[in-house]
């Protein structure tokens, strides 16, 4: 069974690595040693050290979530959730389709489901965090989409009319 890889919640910072490593090998066929060589390391060893300590400096936490191609900075992802702090996608610039608003019944069923399992059985933890976090991020994507509506940006480089 394939991954889905948005759902995926990262419970910490060396989970969080692992993730980007994973979704690099399972999306891209990229190795440690290959995501090592476009961040542009001279050891893997030192990026072995890291992910295993996940004592990553921070000036290469972009880096190296760019050389997994890792859409979802996991990293980024758990170092904002950590400190209380919700991140979310900037919408696009497109309208919101029904397929979307599809997406976001099915996030908010989901989230239900998992914390009334929780609630009932203290099972799982980890998935309600992640289910919940996931729900509020595509809620307020759809609430920026809102605002991007009532007040729209000017086109810099359309018609001059």
């Amino acid at each position: 069974m394939k991954r889905n890889w948005k759902r995926v919640t990262p419970t910490s910072l060396t989970n969080a690595m692992q993730l980007c490593i994973d979704f690099a090998r399972d999306r891209h066929n990229l190795s440690v040693e290959r995501i090592a060589d476009r961040m542009g390391l001279s050891s893997v060893n030192t990026l072995y050290k890291w992910i295993g300590t996940g004592r990553m400096p921070s000036n290469l936490i972009r880096p190296f979530e760019l050389a997994c191609s890792c859409p979802y900075v996991y990293v980024t992802q758990y170092i904002a959730s950590s400190a209380h702090k919700l991140v979310c996608d900037m919408p696009k610039a497109k309208a919101s389709a029904s397929d979307d608003i599809l997406v976001l019944h099915e996030s908010f069923t989901s989230a239900v489901a998992t914390l009334t399992r929780f609630y009932r059985d203290g099972s799982c933890p980890e998935e309600t965090l992640g289910q919940l976090t996931q729900l509020m991020t595509d809620v307020a994507s759809h609430r920026q989409r809102v605002e991007n509506h009532a007040e729209p940006e000017l086109a810099l480089f359309g018609d001059d009319e």
